[in-house]
């Protein structure tokens, strides 16, 4: 069993796309629930999801985001004092970028063994908190 940490990306593969990433996705999300895998992403995923169906007043695809941050499996995680320092210390050492060290600070503290992210900016970061950090296709799974 493993604290898996979700970036953005993976759900709106898998709730918007019919692609490659898509089908991973799925596959991924099946895999961590059969290994009891705990599933963890921030509030920050939650609202980068519901810009583009709140912009497009897509109510339908809006309510099938919360509902999946809502469901049974995945946590969110709040952004907390402890993971504000942990973002400072992210935002300091790099060029990455205020949402993404949101993500990475998040998962960090919450102690998590795999960050999961097609951001190919984030691979190979080094974030104490956070043992891993790859993509969904090379997920160790």
């Amino acid at each position: 069993m493993s604290r898996i940490f979700l970036d953005t990306n993976f759900f709106i593969y898998l709730i918007e796309s019919a692609s490659p990433q898509s089908a991973r996705a799925r596959y991924l999300l099946r895999a961590f629930a059969a290994r009891r895998d705990e599933i963890l992403t921030s509030v920050m995923s939650v609202g980068e999801v519901l810009v583009a169906p709140l912009r497009n007043h897509d109510h339908i695809l809006a309510r099938r985001y919360r509902q999946i941050f809502r469901g049974k499996g995945i946590t969110v995680l709040p952004f907390l004092e402890q993971a504000a320092e942990a973002f400072a210390q992210i935002r300091i050492r790099g060029s990455i970028k205020p949402p993404d060290a949101i993500q990475l600070a998040t998962a960090a503290t919450a102690g998590c063994d795999l960050f999961l992210t097609n951001d190919d900016r984030l691979f190979g970061t080094a974030v104490p908190g956070i043992h891993f950090i790859t993509s969904f296709e090379k997920a160790p799974i």
